[in-house]
């Protein structure tokens, strides 16, 4: 069987810190691949600010040109409606009966696993990998697989941040990204 993780997110942009969390995970685990599942329209973040779906799937694509262990998922953009991670494991395990999926989350998602849609179903579908992080003690569940990673105090926020005050964020990022925000001038003051 193929051994596929996902790593779902806004990615708005992809930073180190997804990418540190995605590797450990990868070679831990002795994936064939991580998959970045852009989300479309997340349940968790109403209302939440991005760039623009098209945008985000350009610059990740920057990046996954660079580096074969990762492709990019884009089965909840097809769908265009809000993202549930069960509907989203049931259309992937129907087109790939032969993939075992490992759904790689940080220690801060955990913390609202148990209000996601249908979440005692979860763990049928897929493997739940819990990747600790940094200010967010969690009791180590049962129904999640849980991985060490080095602890990266960093968000997309931050980022974003950086560069609407004229601020560096070389390594905050992979080259490609920091490439992409710089040639779009995305995330600039008054722009998203």
């Amino acid at each position: 069987m193929k051994r596929v993780g996902l790593l779902g997110g806004s990615f708005n942009p992809l930073h180190i810190a997804h990418l540190v969390m995605a590797e450990q995970v990868l070679n831990t685990l002795d994936l064939d691949e991580v998959r970045l599942m852009l989300t479309h329209i997340p349940p968790h973040a109403e209302g939440k600010q991005t760039l623009t779906t098209s945008t985000r799937l350009d610059m990740l694509r920057q990046f996954v040109s660079e580096d074969q262990r990762f492709s990019i998922e884009t089965i909840e953009l097809e769908r265009a409606k809000k993202s549930y991670t069960y509907d989203t494991l049931i259309a992937l395990r129907e087109r790939e009966p032969d993939t075992a999926f490992y759904f790689i989350m940080g220690a801060d998602m955990v913390l609202d696993f148990p209000n996601w849609y249908r979440h005692d179903e979860l763990k049928e579908l897929a493997t739940f990998v819990a990747v600790k992080r940094p200010g967010y003690m969690v009791e180590e569940l049962a129904d999640f697989l849980w991985i060490d990673a080095p602890h990266l105090d960093l968000s997309s926020s931050l980022i974003r941040s950086y560069v609407a005050n004229g601020k560096s964020i070389k390594y905050l990022v992979p080259s490609t990204i920091q490439q992409f925000i710089e040639t779009h001038q995305l995330y600039k003051e008054g722009r998203k």
